[in-house]
C-alpha cells in the first residue's frame, strides 16, 4: 500500500468534474472489456465482512473514491469488487473509475516509486479535495512482491498474487482504505473544531 497522506492536492472543481465523469463499477461490469469473464467471476465471489460495513457506517461525512485503473489489470480485478460492495453498503461512500492511460496528469501524481502502477484509489472529501490515496496493492502483498515476488518468473509470481487475493478476500484492502479515510476524517474534524 502506498499512503501518500496529504501530499500536494488537486482541489475541488477539477476533481469533482472528473469524478462525476467517471464510470461506475456497474458501468465497468456492463461494458465489453479485457478478461470480462474473470471480472464477472471475481465480482460474484466478492464479499464484504460485516465488521467492515459496521466500521464504514460510522463515517460522518461523504467520501468519494476516485479510482485510476485499466480493465486488463489483475490487481484492479481483485481490488475493485470488494471496494464496490462496500460503497453499495455504505451511503456515505461512492466510487467512480477513470482510465489510467486517459488521465496521465492524475497518474503522474500517484506513482509507486517511478511506476504507473494501478489501481490507485484517491480519497476525496465531501468537497472533492483529495485527502490521500491508496494503491496499487495491499501493504503485505506489495511487500511480498517487492521482497520475494519480483525474483520469481512472471507466471509463478502472478499465481502467488492471485492466491493471496483469494485468501484475503479484500479484507486488507478495505481496512487500509478505511484507515486512510479515518485519518482524513480526524484531520478534517480537528480543522473544523479549531476553525
Amino acid at each position: 500500500m502506498t499512503d501518500q497522506g496529504f501530499h500536494e492536492v488537486i482541489h475541488g472543481p477539477a476533481l469533482e468534474d472528473r469524478f462525476l465523469a467517471g464510470e461506475t463499477f456497474t458501468d465497468l461490469l456492463a461494458r465489453e472489456k479485457k478478461n470480462g469473464i474473470l471480472w464477472d467471476a471475481l465480482y460474484k465471489r466478492a464479499k464484504v465482512f460485516d465488521d467492515l460495513v459496521t466500521r464504514a457506517a460510522k463515517l460522518r461525512h461523504q467520501w468519494h473514491l476516485l479510482v485510476l485503473s485499466e480493465d486488463w489489470c489483475g490487481d484492479s480485478m481483485n481490488t475493485l469488487p470488494p471496494v464496490d460492495l462496500l460503497t453499495e453498503a455504505v451511503p456515505l461512500l461512492d466510487m467512480r473509475i477513470l482510465g489510467r492511460d486517459a488521465n496521465p496528469d492524475l497518474m503522474d501524481r500517484h506513482l509507486t516509486g517511478i511506476s504507473r502502477s494501478i489501481p490507485v484509489i484517491m480519497v476525496l472529501d465531501r468537497n472533492y479535495v483529495e485527502r490521500g490515496w491508496w494503491g496499487p496493492r495491499p501493504g503485505p502483498l506489495q511487500k511480498w512482491v517487492i521482497e520475494h515476488g519480483l525474483a520469481l518468473p512472471k507466471d509463478e509470481r502472478y499465481r502467488e498474487v492471485r492466491a493471496w487475493y483469494a485468501r484475503d478476500q479484500g479484507e486488507t484492502t478495505l481496512n487500509e482504505l478505511l484507515d486512510l479515510i479515518d485519518r482524513a476524517q480526524s484531520t478534517e474534524d480537528r480543522a473544523e473544531t479549531a476553525g
